[in-house]
């Protein structure tokens, strides 16, 4: 079999819930040894949702003095240290990049919380839902003439991509220098990425954007429609004249594509209520999935309002790709539905199996990493510093 693209890697995992999580899981993913260290009053998120999915974990109380120095021996076996604890924690509790940096000198040590490890609000704590909002998502989501959107832990799942890619750069310049560094990301810094498009138009127009529902000012008809069936939904999105005129000869009504109310970009905009009514008219007696075919055979943007029944005992498109797998737990029971990996890799294919339950590499690591006793294993268990 050949060698995992982070095969060697091996990652000490300080995280919880979703961001750091989902950040190691991508290293896992790509061979990386990612060892969960953990206790038993740390672990909400940790292993939950499949976030432990190829990983190692162990129980360790690096509170107490000889649970530091556990810790510190392992990081200097490691190559990468990942957390995601308010800005400060760690370094209070001597396990900050500057305290692993003298046992493991060129130790890549990446920090993500809400906005970075510097600055006035550096020491503000929160959850992704919050930091949606700060990051401009929630102001922009929603009707016009209603409350800002509400879009869950959004930036949760945009941080770790940008993570992923920083990490496996450290490691290139580790490579190449023989130097680690340590990584500090803000995760309002990264979901403000994705508002480029808004910050821009403010830059070059001072133009704030704020909540239009559905529509574009580019693009008519773009809305979702409502098709056959019990809450089904097709999105369709006509930006040019090419696709008008496609799209007319789809509802089988070419001459609506001269129309002078809906002739032009500017007219449809003028008359989107109208447009808009038309349209549903046309896709309510169809199914989604017929209309988003039709529509995307003639070369206009279309996607159906997915289901998770839908993306799971349907889409043939995911089926083809094998996004969903099976997994046997520890008890032999099969679970299905497991989410895949976000790409593929030609020569190195991923393979998922689940983690360890908390504590469940307790042995390997102490043992085979760090060469404790059984002897030394007991008493650190009965000192608590192992639990």
């Amino acid at each position: 079999m050949a060698k995992k693209l982070l095969e060697g890697i091996r990652v000490v995992d300080m995280t919880v819930w979703f961001t750091g999580p989902l950040t190691t899981q991508v290293l896992a993913d790509c061979g990386a040894e990612v060892i969960r260290l953990g206790t038993s009053t740390r672990t909400q998120g940790a292993g939950g949702g499949g976030r432990a999915i190829n990983k190692k974990s162990i129980t360790l109380n690096f509170r107490s003095p000889k649970g530091l120095e556990l810790a510190y021996k392992l990081v200097a076996k490691s190559d990468v240290v990942v957390e995601n604890h308010a800005a400060g924690t760690l370094t209070r509790r001597g396990m900050g990049y500057q305290d692993l940096k003298k046992v493991k000198p060129d130790i890549i040590y990446l920090s993500t919380c809400m906005q970075g490890q510097t600055g006035p609000y550096a020491a503000h704590a929160a959850f992704g839902h919050m930091l949606t909002a700060l990051s401009g998502f929630n102001q922009i989501a929603g009707w016009p003439d209603k409350e800002p959107g509400w879009l869950a832990a959004y930036t949760d799942f945009v941080a770790p991509r940008f993570h992923a890619v920083s990490i496996l750069g450290a490691l290139e310049y580790r490579r190449r220098t023989g130097k680690g560094q340590y990584l500090d990301s803000s995760q309002n810094e990264g979901g403000m990425q994705f508002m480029a498009p808004a910050i821009l138009d403010y830059t070059a127009n001072h133009h704030v954007a704020e909540r239009m529902g559905n529509k574009l000012p580019y693009a008519a008809p773009h809305n979702v429609y409502p098709c056959t069936g019990n809450d089904a939904w097709c999105a369709i999105a006509v930006f040019t004249d090419e696709e008008w005129q496609s799209f007319c000869k789809v509802i089988g009504n070419p001459k609506l594509a001269g129309d002078p109310m809906f002739a032009t970009l500017l007219n449809r905009k003028k008359n989107e209520e109208l447009l808009d009514r038309l349209v549903g008219e046309w896709t309510k007696k169809r199914e989604a999935v017929d209309v988003m075919n039709l529509m995307q055979a003639a070369g206009v943007p279309a996607g159906i309002a997915a289901t998770n029944e839908y993306q799971m005992e349907v889409d043939p498109q995911l089926k083809a790709r094998k996004y969903f797998y099976e997994l046997a737990d520890s008890e032999g029971e099969t679970l299905r539905g497991n989410p895949g990996v976000q790409f593929m890799l030609s020569k190195t294919p991923i393979e998922r199996h689940f983690g360890s339950e908390m504590g469940g590499d307790n042995d390997y690591v102490y043992k085979e990493i760090l060469g404790l006793s059984d002897t030394e294993i007991a008493a650190l268990m009965e000192e608590k510093v192992i639990d």
